[in-house]
């Protein structure tokens, strides 16, 4: 199952997608659960994506907003594959 992360308001998360497990799976947010695959839109404030999933140096990296809403984690490639990221 899908795991919950509990993101800080103001705090910095990179997520590391540099393994080979990652390669088709670029991982992106969205206020919406399953992202675009969920009828909704990426979330790119505070986002910046570096690299192609799945080699050497490639991560996700967010800062949460003060005030952000509540984000949801998604693959843009498979449905189905993310959870949701509280900022509380």
């Amino acid at each position: 199952s899908a795991v919950t992360l509990d993101l800080q308001e103001g705090g910095v998360y990179t997520f590391d997608q540099s393994d080979s497990s990652n390669s088709g799976h670029p991982l992106r947010f969205s206020t919406t659960p399953n992202g675009t695959w969920g009828g909704g839109v990426e979330y790119t404030t505070g986002v910046t994506t570096t690299g192609v999933p799945g080699n050497a140096g490639a991560y996700t990296q967010i800062t949460v907003a003060i005030g952000a809403p509540t984000l949801h984690y998604y693959c843009t490639n498979h449905s189905g594959m993310g959870g949701q990221a509280n900022t509380p």
